[in-house]
């Protein structure tokens, strides 16, 4: 069993790199019972010196210890609808390398451009992505997404969002959807109407 940290790295820093250390060291607690922490920033440091200026993912593989740390030139994606997708078996509490489970579902969007996964009767998170929406008061993302991510957690602790449990019977309240991740951040504002989520 393999898992992946994807991390944005730009202008010489790595955002978030606290809570991606966090999230792997926990996942290697649980999945391998490997209480011995990695550090992250002297490995990754030590693997950016070819990298040229730009916005890179960082892509790090990794089981019991690191397997692979790689830099990917990236451009954030333009994603304007969802097609709403039901699947209370799903599990992606990890951010495991395999994505079966969410790219089986991601061929049938159909003509939108992602999916929209409901588990248990309320909404989680697209293919790649922790989404929030907007009310016209404040910005509410899922209480209980598939995946907790980074950017989520640290719109979370910087009060920026506040969690709630929606339904898709809810979604008639809100004025727009934002997508967000580790590579996606609130302000770069990928935004879905909400009249394109079906």
């Amino acid at each position: 069993m393999k898992l992946l940290e994807t991390i944005r790295f730009e202008k010489g820093e790595f955002a978030n790199l606290e809570l991606h250390q966090q999230r792997m060291n926990a996942s290697r607690k649980v999945l391998f019972n490997n209480t011995d922490p990695i550090e992250l920033l002297p490995l990754l440091q030590a693997s950016t010196l070819e990298v040229s200026l730009g916005l890179f993912k960082c892509r790090i593989i990794y089981s019991k210890q690191i397997e692979k740390i790689e830099f990917i030139p990236y451009q954030l994606p333009n994603i304007t609808s969802l097609k709403i997708i039901i699947d209370d078996e799903i599990d992606y509490s990890h951010k495991y390398l395999n994505r079966n489970q969410l790219e089986k579902y991601y061929w049938q969007k159909g003509n939108c451009d992602d999916i929209l996964i409901v588990k248990n009767g309320l909404v989680t998170d697209t293919s790649f992505a922790n989404i929030l929406f907007y009310n016209g008061i404040e910005w509410l993302t899922p209480a209980n997404p598939l995946l907790k991510g980074t950017q989520r957690q640290f719109l979370l602790e910087t009060e920026q969002i506040t969690t709630a449990e929606i339904r898709p019977s809810d979604l008639k309240y809100f004025k727009k959807a934002r997508l967000v991740n580790a590579m996606i951040r609130f302000e770069d504002e990928v935004d879905v109407e909400m009249k394109s989520i079906c």
